[in-house]
């Protein structure tokens, strides 16, 4: 469901083929797709991500802003961007999470994200 937030035409699942085109192109660790269409209205599609160093996860951050402006999605806010242990990236139905994995472990936004989901993956691939 493509909302007011992002281009009519590019579709949740366009923005997620750049989202995850950028953490790969910055070699980001444990990529992890949640659908969370049905939980809240804030988005349809988290993407979580680890960075080796506070450097690292800076520019994968801004790695994704630069491929979602090419796509024709401005960022709603970039979040965390001083600290660098977690960044936050909103691109309106798609939310990216940037993160050191001692800060991903700790707020374990997987386990918040799926409790009580029956197959703990969501098919994100079928986001739109």
């Amino acid at each position: 469901m493509s909302t007011a937030r992002s281009t009519p035409a590019v579709t949740t699942a366009t923005l997620r083929k750049c989202v995850i085109d950028a953490l790969e192109e910055l070699k980001a660790k444990d990529i992890r797709e949640i659908d969370v269409r049905g939980k809240t209205s804030i988005a349809d599609l988290l993407v979580i991500a680890s960075g080796t160093s506070a450097r690292h996860v800076k520019s994968i951050a801004d790695e994704v802003g630069k491929f979602a402006k090419k796509a024709g999605v401005m960022p709603l806010g970039v979040e965390g961007e001083t600290e660098g242990e977690w960044v936050l990236v909103d691109l309106g139905d798609v939310i990216v999470h940037v993160m050191l994995p001692r800060i991903r472990e700790f707020y374990g936004l997987e386990r918040l994200w799926t409790v009580g989901d029956h197959g703990h993956e969501a098919d994100a691939a079928q986001a739109s």
